[in-house]
């Protein structure tokens, strides 16, 4: 829960960044309004939209940004013994508490990012598991700590340098 919450946050503060129009408005009359939207209107897709774009984000963020987000939160489950439906559930929730609750006083949720993050996320993040345990099993400390740190770099840093049993 740390790494996601730590991940989501980072996120979050990049977002501010790359994009002050909507996510760096702090006036509260426009968060409560953003947040009723969000609660209260579906997701947004749509369809006259560029394939992969239905939400309006480019092809980069929702392809990339949000498979690599979502495989980032199933390696993390899965690398802590949860199963791969475990995992999974986990990208799901992850990905919902993006949505609603850190983007959702800048933007409506996204359709579009609701299914891919946490099914992209899985088969992205099902890769790096296996190739993880692979390099674990490597007899070469330096071999495996390199492919180790090229699978899973945030992995490595907590259990590294934050003694993470995961």
């Amino acid at each position: 829960m740390a790494h996601a919450s730590a991940l989501l946050i980072g996120v979050r503060f990049a977002e501010v960044y790359l994009y002050p129009e909507p996510f760096a408005d702090g006036k509260p009359e426009h968060i409560f309004e953003r947040y009723r939207d969000t609660f209260t209107k579906p997701p947004i897709f749509d369809s006259d939209k560029p394939f992969f774009r239905w939400d309006g984000d480019p092809l980069a963020i929702n392809v990339v940004g949000h498979g690599l987000m979502g495989s980032e939160l199933y390696l993390r489950a899965r690398t802590c013994h949860f199963g791969w439906a475990g995992s999974l559930a986990f990208a799901i929730g992850g990905t919902v508490t993006w949505e609603y609750l850190f983007e959702g006083n800048g933007v409506r949720p996204s359709a579009l990012d609701l299914v891919y993050t946490p099914l992209g996320g899985a088969l992205i993040g099902e890769a790096r598991y296996l190739a993880f345990r692979g390099a674990q099993s490597l007899q070469s400390p330096l071999a495996r700590s390199i492919l180790s740190a090229l699978v899973d770099p945030f992995g490595e840093l907590e259990r590294h340098a934050m003694a993470s049993p995961c």
